[in-house]
């Protein structure tokens, strides 16, 4: 094709009513003319990679027939090329450009190569070809590019996403565990909260100069058996309320079960144990004698309590510690209830 026919076509591509789709990087016939002209033919075959994400180039390829896949990676949706499309336009026009995809060949064919040098040839042999073709060229840039844009977007939107979902099944998870460790009746730990916050303090060197209080409500079975359930609920809400309000940072209020609780405390002498004790046992009497308005059958606010306490060290077993209290507290009851028992560390050995 002389150089008169070939700006003839270029023009005529130009003026057509149905111009060729940029985004599909098809050529016109008049521009695979000059590229397979100016450009040298390159056997493929299936499986051949040509470049690879992040190489430099300098070509440009134009599929004179078979098929190349385009892999842009980091789940970006690939592309397969076929007859008369072009792929690697950037290294042609600019020179040494990192390529965005790997590029492999998806069946047996034969491709046209252009390298950046050739360019200027490009353009003496027909400049309207050349201007026409670079105007698609950048307007697939373009397009390409809008395409990466909103695929990103869509992208983080979904990150985003998952992120929120991710944030919402731990906060989920945080919930979980904290019912798994918390009594659901009396909004205190439970035997695993106690025992996870054990657990946690041993592996921080911070179980030392501890007290522990066994707490028991004395007659419940009878609020029980008198008043009902929703009763006996009442007073254990109010025992708890009372504990709550003694702990402070490091101290833990736990209902072991049933009408038994505990408390630890921070606390490194007998006097300091006995004074969380002596509150609790003054603060239940208090509400005892204070007088209300209720409605027959709305059963006692609380009841009197009894107490067993001692102090402990992070060298033994909870079950000593437990013990030690039990012991306390047994004594309570049998000495008729409302009172707090002291036990030194008996279970030491000699």
């Amino acid at each position: 094709m002389n150089r008169r026919t070939a700006t003839e076509s270029s023009l005529q591509a130009a003026n057509s009513p149905v111009a060729p789709d940029p985004a599909t990087a098809a050529l016109t016939p008049a521009e695979h003319a000059l590229f397979a002209e100016v450009g040298r033919p390159r056997r493929c075959y299936a499986g051949e990679t040509l470049f690879r994400r992040g190489d430099l180039g300098t070509t440009m390829y134009v599929i004179a027939n078979g098929a190349i896949d385009l892999d842009f990676g980091d789940d970006l949706v690939s592309k397969r090329l076929g007859p008369l499309e072009f792929f690697g336009e950037l290294g042609l026009l600019i020179g040494d450009h990192a390529r965005s995809a790997d590029a492999v060949a998806a069946t047996e064919g034969e491709l046209i190569e252009l390298r950046h040098e050739e360019f200027q040839r490009l353009v003496d042999r027909d400049p309207g070809i050349v201007s026409h073709f670079l105007r698609r060229a950048i307007m697939r840039v373009v397009l390409n590019e809008q395409s990466l844009i909103r695929r990103l977007r869509r992208r983080n939107q979904d990150l985003q996403t998952a992120l929120d979902s991710l944030r919402t099944t731990a906060h989920q998870l945080n919930q979980t565990e904290e019912l798994i460790r918390t009594d659901e009746l009396t909004g205190l730990h439970n035997r695993r909260g106690l025992a996870q916050h054990l657990a946690e303090r041993r592996r921080n060197g911070t179980l030392k100069q501890m007290g522990l209080v066994l707490v028991d409500c004395d007659r419940f079975k009878q609020v029980n058996d008198e008043h009902g359930h929703l009763a006996g609920d009442r007073v254990l809400q109010s025992v708890a309320s009372i504990l709550r309000s003694v702990v402070s940072e490091g101290d833990i209020a736990c209902r072991l079960g049933g009408d038994e609780f505990c408390l630890l405390v921070n606390a490194d002498s007998r006097e300091a144990v006995l004074g969380f004790a002596d509150f609790i046992i003054t603060t239940t009497r208090g509400l005892l004698q204070m007088p209300r308005h209720a409605e027959p059958g709305d059963g006692p606010l609380t009841c009197t309590v009894s107490l067993g306490a001692c102090l402990i060290d992070g060298e033994r077993d909870w079950n000593d510690w437990y013990a030690l209290a039990d012991i306390a507290l047994y004594r309570a009851k049998r000495l008729g209830g409302n009172r707090v028992e002291w036990q030194d560390d008996v279970l030491a050995p000699a």
